[in-house]
This record gives structure tokens, sequence and C-alpha cells, in this order.
């Protein structure tokens, strides 16, 4: 049996633009003067543990939990204002992968309640088999555990999974899970190095799924 497991955020959703809108506004709000480029080095990990790091980082005096409960209530209102719909190839691929019998997974380091929400909207829900948040394992991004619990709840072995990443923490994640990693180059997750990712692809309309595997296409 083959698995097939997605990553969410700059992957289903165009959603990197959004986190970074929000980071940044409560960055200023509490007086935090991000880097340049700092943001897209947390793309990919929990919003809880980016907001640790840029508390250690920068010396900051909010609680993290306060700022991260914060944090997923802006990006909740955020969603529901915009129009955003699922990354041009999505529906596809997931209809394919379904046709091929694949096992569909997700496995997303935002919290359920924003993953929830964007997979009703789009109205994709169905389509996968089990979904796994970050907030509900031991250790986020680029740990391997959420894609061993993907793995492990959906009844493929890791091996036989292929993931669907665009950001350089998600892949190391997966690959340290022991899984075939096909890295999307999406322009708004920021600089992000897919190079540990077996295939790269410009566009989801470039991974083809059959019976006996995907097949990446030119």
């Amino acid at each position: 049996m083959n698995g097939f497991i997605f990553d969410m955020d700059g992957v289903i959703i165009d959603s990197q633009p959004l986190h970074f809108d929000v980071e940044v506004a409560l960055c200023k709000k509490y007086g935090i003067e991000l880097e340049t480029g700092e943001l897209e080095s947390y793309v990919g990990m929990r919003s809880e543990d980016v907001w640790a790091q840029i508390k250690e980082r920068h010396g900051a005096s909010f609680d993290v939990r306060a700022i991260y409960e914060e944090s997923n209530s802006a990006k909740l209102t955020y969603l529901k204002e915009s129009n955003l719909g699922p990354i041009a190839g999505i529906n596809d691929l997931l209809q394919q992968l379904k046709a091929n019998q694949y096992r569909i997974g997700l496995a997303s380091s935002s919290p359920r309640v924003f993953i929830e929400s964007v997979l009703s909207t789009f109205q994709i829900d169905s389509y996968f088999d089990i979904v796994v948040s970050g907030e509900e394992v031991d250790y986020g991004k680029p740990a391997p555990d959420i894609y061993l619990a993907a793995a492990n709840e959906l009844g493929v072995s890791p091996v036989s999974c292929t993931v669907l990443e665009d950001a350089a923490q998600g892949i190391q994640s997966a690959k340290s899970a022991n899984m075939t990693v096909i890295g999307y180059r999406n322009l708004h997750s920021g600089n992000q190095d897919l190079s540990k990712a077996d295939f790269q692809v410009d566009s989801i309309n470039q991974i083809i799924p059959n019976q006996h595997g995907i097949q990446i296409k030119k």
C-alpha cells in the first residue's frame, strides 16, 4: 500500500504571506525588530516553536502561549476574510491519488483548528484519510515525529510514503522519517533550501501518481 502525505501551508494553500503578515504585525506590536530573512528561516515550524525562538533570539518578554493564541486568532480571521483557494493542481492531484488507491494524509505544523478551516473552506476534507497537527506530537518539524505519526495512522510503512513539502524544515522532517520527498518551489515561502528533497517541482501538475508509484513530469 502506498501513502501520500501533504504538508499544508505553501503546498495546499498559499498561506505563507498570511503567516508573515500576522507575525510581522505582532512583532511590531511587541517592539521586536525582525532580522532580514528571519521569518523565512522558521517556515514549516509550529507557531509556538516560532514564537519561542523569536522570544529567545530578541530577548523579548511576551508570554509565548499568549502570543501563540493571539496569532492563531488573527490568522483564522485573515483566512475567513480572504478569497484564498487551493494552489493550482491540488484538486487534480487529490483525485488522481484517490483513483489510484493511495492512502492520503496531511501533516501540518499548523493548529488543527486552522487545518480544518482550510480543508472545509476548500471542500477537500473528504479526500484525507488522516490529519495530524503539529500540536499533537512531542516535537515539531524538523523532527520526524509528525510524519511518523501520519504514516502510523495511515497504516503505511514510512518507506512507502511520499511527502509533498515546500520548506527546508519539513523536508528534513520527512527525510528523517525515511520517506521520499517532493520539494515544491513556492516563491511565497521565501528562500527555501529544497536540495535534500528527492525531487523538485515548480508546479503541482508535474506530480503524476499511478499504481506503481509517483512520476515527476519535466
